[in-house]
């Protein structure tokens, strides 16, 4: 039998932080069925900054029952069409941002969607996994903890 030992295990469920857009405390759903990673937002606007496009949008960050969500900048990095599980395509805004996971951190891809009718509002899907050097027992969940950090409000701006 085969082991992992350089990998990380985590939960079909995870804590996670987005520190650059100055996020904690976000539940993830790991869905290894998804290429792309996705987070919850919605009021997206594209700008220019220094000759750079950039995307100004609401992270919509907690439950449906404890609503939090907070206004985000970050360098737009593409724009691309993806497929849903019941063939709809949309085109959609994809950031770059540091994802906190446990003790570990690594840059993740993240389109712009709407997640409104989900229960989760970031999904991490397998692009993610296997950059962070990943895996995944679907059995568990929450196995790592909660990521700490100092946020940072360089790349966004107030809480609503």
């Amino acid at each position: 039998m085969k082991t992992f030992d350089h990998l990380t295990v985590i939960g079909l469920r995870e804590w996670v932080a987005l520190p650059e857009l100055g996020v904690a405390g976000l539940r993830a759903k790991i869905d290894t069925g998804a290429s792309t990673s996705s987070l919850h937002a919605t009021d997206i606007e594209l700008f220019e900054r220094d000759g750079q496009e950039w995307v100004r949008f609401t992270a919509h960050l907690g439950t449906v029952v404890q609503l939090r969500h907070r206004r985000c900048e970050a360098p737009l990095v593409a724009m691309k069409t993806i497929k849903s599980s019941n063939g709809h395509s949309e085109i959609r805004y994809v950031i770059s941002t540091t994802l906190a996971l446990g003790d570990l951190s690594w840059r993740v891809q993240f389109t712009l969607a709407s997640r409104k009718a989900m229960r989760y509002r970031l999904l991490l899907g397998s692009k993610a996994l296997i950059d962070g050097h990943l895996v995944v027992n679907p059995g568990l969940k929450y196995v790592q903890d909660k990521p700490v950090f100092p946020v940072t409000t360089s790349s966004s701006t107030g809480v609503a």
